[in-house]
Order: C-alpha cells, then structure tokens, then sequence
C-alpha cells in the first residue's frame, strides 16, 4: 500500500481474513442446472402461528419455496441473506448453507430459522430441476406414509382457555372429550399440553408443583386414558417449566399410564437435570426442540437426557442438517418425533425428510384449530388433502410436490405482508 492510499477499516463479513471463500461465480455444469439465484422474497400467513414463507428464485423460471420458525425475526434475516446469495447456484446446497453459517455467524437460533426456509426452498428448486421428489435427493424412501400425532393443546382451543377462567377449561372431562374427538378423527397419536394452570393459585416462579397440582394432572392423563384406552400413543408435554424434584414425582404418578413420552420436563439447558430426570423414570422423556444445530444433538444425545429427540422441522437449519440430526441420533438409539409448528408447506418438507430416515416415529400436527390449513396447500401430482386420517402420503411432485394456494395465502396475509407467489 503507498504511503497516499488511506487505509479501508471495513472488517469483512465473518470477521477477520476471509481464507475461506466458499463463494463462487461460476460452475461447471451442463446449461439446464447451470442457474443463479436472482432474489430472496418473503411474506408471512396468519395462521395459529404466523408462518414465514420463502421465496428463491432464479434465472431458470423456476423458484423454491421454504418456511421458517419465528417467522417476524427470521424473514427480516432470510430477505437479508438474499443479498450474499445472489449469483450462487441454488443445486449447491449444502455449499451456500455453510456459505450462511460463515458469514452469520453468532446469529443462533433466528440465523438457524432463516437458513432453514432458504435450505428448503433450494431442495425444493433442484427437485424440480430433475424432475424428482425432494425425498428422493435425501436418500430414497423408508416409507411412503408419514404418521402424524395431533397436538391437542390442553382440551379447549388455546384461545378458549385465555378467555376463560382455567379451572372451568382444564378439566378431566375436556381432555376426555378432545382426546375422542382427536381419536375420532383417525389420528392413532396425540399430545397435550400438561403444564396448566390449577385449581389454586400458586407461585410458579418457582417452578414446583404442591400435591393438589399433581394430583389434578394425574387426573387429567388418567380421564384421557379411560377415554381412548392404550392402543393409542399418547404423549404428555411440560414446556420445560418445572424442577428436576417435581418432574420426578409427577412422572412417578405417570409410569401407570404407559405414556408415549413425557416432553420437556426441566429446562432444556440443564443438562444434568435431564439426566437425572431420565434415569428416574420409568418412562420415555422427549427433548431436544430447543437445540437447532447437529452439534447439539450429538452433545444432548452423549449426555443421555432423552430417550427420544424433537428436533423442529423448521427452525434447525434445513432438511440436510435434519438428516445429519437423525443419524447422530441413530448412532445412540435415539428415535425422532419431530416438532412441528408449521403451515402445510413446512410440514410437507418435515415429511419428505421423514420419509427419509430409519429412525423416525411421528411428526407433530399443531393446526387443529385452523380449518383452513389443509386447503392452504395444493398437491402438484395426484390430488387429495396433505393430512388425512392422521397420516400424510409423501407427495410425489416434483421438488416438495405441493404449491400455496394464493386466494388463500393472500386472504390470510399478515398486516403489511405482500403476496409473493
């Protein structure tokens, strides 16, 4: 540099020398996959949860679809990744997602939503390009049916039981009564929420339960089971809200019941209170929908502190880093019951990927209460809804194999989301 050049203070994204430029400008491919991402669009549907759609398009006529988990945050990041991604080709997947975790480093959980929603939308890009299903470019197929287990929030719709005084909703009888409506309906698996609120106040701060809590949730599983018998899989959800003692006393109450899982229990960050709560009892402890990167499976699955993984579909960093999350599990003994918050095009992606693994057992549904969520999405080859009967068939279009309804994705629109597809 001669001594007149003022010197550039810019610090290159990443931070520090950028050695490894993962970047490209050109490949090497015959013409018909030799495409550029143009533009990164995003818009946000209104459903039980505000569902974050992604758009990647190309020079090619062909764009990807992708959803994202914590949709206000993760859109703004996921529209400004579209800048570093203009240019790249979307084929090279697994390149360009590192290509993200370098320059975004540190961003955690929000970075990992947003990687997500783009990953997909490349898988959904190549599958189209080759005329393919994306479960076809994970692997193949271990099965053609996804099982489905319904979340049934706590016997009244979560909006029901705001507007109400609690000890009228969280009953014996409404939890019996939506478990058979659920069961009804030809789901074979189902959740609730247990961590609800009692018939006396107490200081939850704390996160203990007293005996009278107990006991009231014990009733609870118990009325569900006398309702539905135990043919059925039933799980049982905490949030993660309660102390190592209270898990184990209330999961003592539970054993009888021949639960499916007994999900979050303790903190997930407390390693140590997991274990313990594990070793405790007699009975399935599901975790891990808080952890969004391999890395922390395979930390989690070391550890011993579930007996089955949750990772999300949309919030841990694509349908690949999904992938390499079920084989670490595999590698401990560790079966997936995925998380699932999503529109059905998320929830089309987390099936393709399930379709994919040996290890999977069900996929969460938490739309119930959405009566449009089935028409939201329209299969590309066949015809039928995307759920039914408690299973979805793993569509056979090319890419995810499903396209947005856009009368009714822009209806549902979220206040200052535009349409984009």
């Amino acid at each position: 540099m001669s001594s007149h050049d003022e010197p550039d203070y810019r610090i290159p994204q990443g931070g520090g020398v950028p050695w490894r430029n993962l970047s490209r400008e050109e490949t090497h491919r015959p013409d018909e996959r030799d495409i550029e991402i143009t533009a990164i669009e995003t818009m946000a549907i209104a459903g039980n949860f505000t569902w974050g759609i992604v758009k990647v398009e190309t020079d090619a006529d062909v764009y990807g679809l992708g959803e994202t988990f914590r949709a206000e945050a993760a859109l703004d990041m996921a529209g400004r990744m579209g800048i570093d991604l203009e240019g790249e080709n979307p084929l090279d997947i697994d390149r360009i997602t590192e290509l993200l975790n370098q320059r975004y480093t540190g961003c955690g959980r929000i970075g990992q939503a947003a990687f997500t929603a783009i990953e997909t939308a490349c898988w959904d890009i190549k599958g189209k390009i080759l005329d393919v299903p994306v479960y076809e470019l994970l692997g193949g197929k271990y099965r053609d049916e996804i099982k489905i287990y319904c979340d049934t929030h706590a016997g009244e719709s979560l909006g029901e039981a705001d507007s109400h005084d609690p000890k009228d909703v969280y009953t014996p009888e409404s939890y019996a009564r939506a478990a058979r409506e659920v069961v009804d309906e030809g789901f074979e698996a189902l959740k609730f929420d247990l961590d609800v609120p009692t018939h006396r106040h107490t200081d939850t701060a704390n996160r203990r339960m007293d005996n009278e809590a107990i006991e009231h949730k014990v009733s609870l599983v118990e009325a569900v089971r006398d309702e539905i018998g135990y043919d059925i899989d039933l799980g049982m959800d905490l949030h993660w809200n309660f102390t190592t003692e209270t898990a184990v006393r209330l999961g003592k109450k539970l054993e009888r019941f021949d639960l499916a899982w007994l999900e979050d229990p303790v903190p997930p960050e407390r390693y140590e209170s997991q274990k313990h709560v594990r070793d405790k009892l007699d009975l399935p402890v599901l975790g891990g929908e808080n952890f969004v990167t391999a890395a922390e499976f395979n930390k989690a699955a070391s550890r011993g502190i579930m007996d089955i993984a949750a990772p999300d579909i949309n919030k841990c960093g694509g349908l690949w880093e999904f992938r390499k999350i079920a084989v670490i599990c595999d590698l401990y003994g560790i079966p997936i019951a995925s998380h699932n918050i999503s529109s059905p095009l998320g929830t089309v992606a987390g099936a393709h990927i399930s379709a994919a693994i040996p290890n999977f057992v069900a996929m969460e549904w938490h739309a119930r209460d959405v009566p449009w969520w089935n028409d939201l999405a329209v299969r590309t080859h066949g015809s039928g809804p995307v759920l039914e009967d408690g299973y979805i068939d793993v569509p056979e279009g090319s890419g995810l194999g499903v396209e947005l309804d856009r009368d009714l994705a822009e209806e549902h629109l979220t206040d200052g989301s535009e349409l984009i597809i």
